[in-house]
């Protein structure tokens, strides 16, 4: 069976990932797919790059699976998020969520997002056309100038 919560650094293929939850029961497909945007407050940013405690950051893709399975009836959940160097208008993640109904579809993408920015071990470092920073975490509410969490900021 492939895996349904990953990290990559190549292209994320959307329909891939959506094949992942196909089901006879599922009603619903959300698909959320995150991209790479040029402006942020009125900032030009010209490309991301995206690094990643890796083991964990998919150990915690999965957990949010599991939430999401716990929460929603019958719902299915694939992740994909890639790393390394993103351009603008990249995919940089994809979240296909399926159950028998729309509303919980709907629902369940939208925490999967939520969480992901929360609790997944991801950073980014934003390229603007009159330097760079290393943002931190997803909520961009800790920074990381050395490029990298330290052990205080990676919990199981």
């Amino acid at each position: 069976m492939s895996k349904h919560f990953y990290l990559t650094k190549e292209p994320v293929d959307v329909n891939e990932v959506v094949e992942k939850v196909v089901h006879p029961h599922a009603g619903a497909i959300n698909t959320f797919i995150g991209t790479v945007r040029e402006l942020t407050n009125e900032k030009r940013t010209l490309f991301l790059e995206y690094d990643a405690y890796i083991p964990m950051a998919e150990k915690k893709l999965e957990q949010i699976g599991s939430e999401i399975n716990s929460r929603w009836n019958e719902a299915r959940v694939a992740i994909v998020h890639r790393i390394g160097r993103l351009d603008i208008s990249d995919i940089a993640v994809v979240i296909a969520v399926s159950t028998p109904h729309r509303a919980d579809s709907y629902e369940a993408s939208r925490y999967a997002i939520e969480r992901i920015k929360e609790i997944v071990p991801i950073w980014k470092k934003e390229h603007w056309e009159d330097g760079e920073k290393w943002i931190g975490d997803q909520l961009e509410k800790t920074e990381y100038p050395s490029g990298k969490p330290g052990k205080e900021h990676l919990n199981d």
